[in-house]
């Protein structure tokens, strides 16, 4: 698949992936300067980049492995979207879990971006719904007894 990405900014750096069969290719940080994000803190981080995905595919940004494990940093929307129809910058909102500040350095990967399908349904109200053996069991409803 082919996915056209334009560069906002000379210093963007186009979508990599880090291995043959990766699924998420990494995103990278398109800044002036290091930037330091406070604890519990979050801070919209530009990738330089706009993408045109093709219809029925989105953008799923999910954090990295690595930065959320060495330094508490990963996105606030957990899985954030960037839908087929927008051409805007692709931001990242990373957040800082940690107890300390943390320094996000220019060209370092923030993110990672997974090019998945998807379907639009169509929602239509009903009266009723199929029974099932888990019926209305919410939260923890399916774990042991």
């Amino acid at each position: 698949m082919n996915v056209s990405v334009k560069k906002l900014n000379d210093r963007a750096v186009l979508p990599a992936y880090g291995s043959e069969f990766a699924a998420g290719a990494d995103l990278y940080a398109c800044l002036d300067g290091d930037i330091t994000i406070e604890p519990h803190a979050t801070v919209l981080i530009p990738t330089g980049i706009a993408l045109e995905l093709p219809v029925g595919y989105a953008g799923l940004i999910y954090a990295r492995s690595g930065l959320a494990t060495k330094k508490g940093l990963a996105p606030a929307n957990k899985v954030g979207v960037v839908d087929c129809d927008y051409r805007g910058e692709v931001k990242v909102a990373l957040h800082n879990h940690s107890q300390t500040a943390q320094t996000v350095a220019a060209g370092e990967r923030v993110a990672q971006l997974v090019i998945t399908p998807y379907i639009t349904a169509k929602f239509t109200e009903a009266e009723e719904l199929s029974s099932t053996v888990r019926g209305a069991g919410g939260f923890g409803s399916t774990g042991s007894k």
